[in-house]
């Protein structure tokens, strides 16, 4: 895939979306866990600087430490990466990643929100809990993307996306590192593409440019 030649300037954020956007979808939202990490660079690191819209991430993490996962995503991306923080009005071509020890949810004003609620699915931050907000408050205007990881945390969430008419991108439980969370995607007949982890990017860039449907 094409790159961009010159990579956008470290902590530089883009504005908000504008009219002249005409993307069909408003966010694209990842959920991940063994695997996840190795998984994401490789994603987010074909995704072009001018991706149209913002990018959430819960990968799951160890609560007991401090993670340095937005610095290590962001120096093998084109895309500006940050930890999400309560009350951040999400921007295009911006990754949020959810913090260890903390669901994040997204209103449809594109405004997230983080807690300390229950664990989900054994869990926090849980795939399920921010795609299911991602379900409710865009719908059909919604892309969700599961990742390598073990158990069957995004599979739910990935389903009311579905219903709601949005979205659903699983990469191969066949070439994944860890099957379980892509496995259990697919096996709720959610998923509207299955790709191998190569393949996922372009998925991804066709559906938000407008150039690729289900």
């Amino acid at each position: 895939m094409e790159r961009p030649s010159r990579p956008r300037a470290a902590g530089r954020l883009p504005g908000p979306r504008g009219p002249e956007d005409t993307s069909p979808f408003d966010l694209v939202a990842f959920g991940a866990s063994a695997g996840g990490i190795k998984a994401l660079i490789s994603v987010l690191g074909d995704l072009p600087a001018e991706f149209p819209v913002p990018v959430l991430v819960v990968q799951h993490l160890d609560p007991k430490h401090d993670t340095v996962i937005a610095v290590i995503l962001g120096r093998r991306s084109e895309l500006a990466a940050k930890l999400a923080e309560p009350g951040d009005a999400v921007q295009s071509g911006v990754v949020y990643f959810a913090p260890p020890d903390r669901h994040l949810r997204i209103s449809a004003r594109g405004v997230l929100a983080l807690s300390e609620e229950a664990h989900v699915n054994f869990v926090r931050p849980a795939a399920d809990v921010l795609f299911e907000s991602v379900a409710d408050g865009y719908g059909e205007r919604a892309v969700v993307c599961v990742l390598s990881g073990t158990g069957a945390d995004g599979a739910r969430g990935a389903a009311r996306v579905k219903e709601r008419g949005g979205t659903v991108v699983v990469e191969d439980p066949e070439t994944a590192a860890f099957a379980g969370m892509p496995d259990a995607a697919v096996r709720t007949g959610a998923a509207d593409f299955v790709r191998p982890l190569n393949e996922i990017a372009g998925v991804l860039v066709g559906l938000v440019n407008g150039t690729l449907s289900r």
